[in-house]
């Protein structure tokens, strides 16, 4: 295998920083119950718990990288957990599971 080649394939397989985020945005939008472009099933399914787990996560990102993302990083981690956080609380409403300690409820 030549040097070009390894050096194009390291690169096609690299995680972006981006991309890492939209990836856990997909998962916490398919928890959410959310019927995404390419799913299977008919009637997707909902868990909170997961879609929780998964924003949680994202804010974790989002304080240990502070200062160290670039503008449009900060700002896409941002939107999407301004987002999700909404998605969630809409979705715990329509449920009926009351959760006082909801992502929304913990902006920063």
């Amino acid at each position: 295998m030549t040097e070009e080649n390894t050096g194009s394939r390291e690169k096609a397989s690299a995680l972006s920083f981006t991309a890492f985020v939209l990836s856990l945005s997909t998962a916490a939008l398919q928890h959410l119950g959310e019927n995404l472009p390419g799913m299977d099933s008919e009637e997707p399914c909902r868990n909170l718990e997961l879609a929780r787990q998964t924003i949680d996560l994202l804010e974790m990102l989002q304080k240990k990288t502070h200062g160290n993302l670039s503008e449009a990083e900060g700002k896409l981690l941002g939107n999407v957990l301004f987002d999700l956080r909404m998605r969630y609380v809409k979705a715990a409403q329509e449920s009926g599971c009351p959760d006082s300690d909801s992502p929304a409820d913990n902006p920063e």
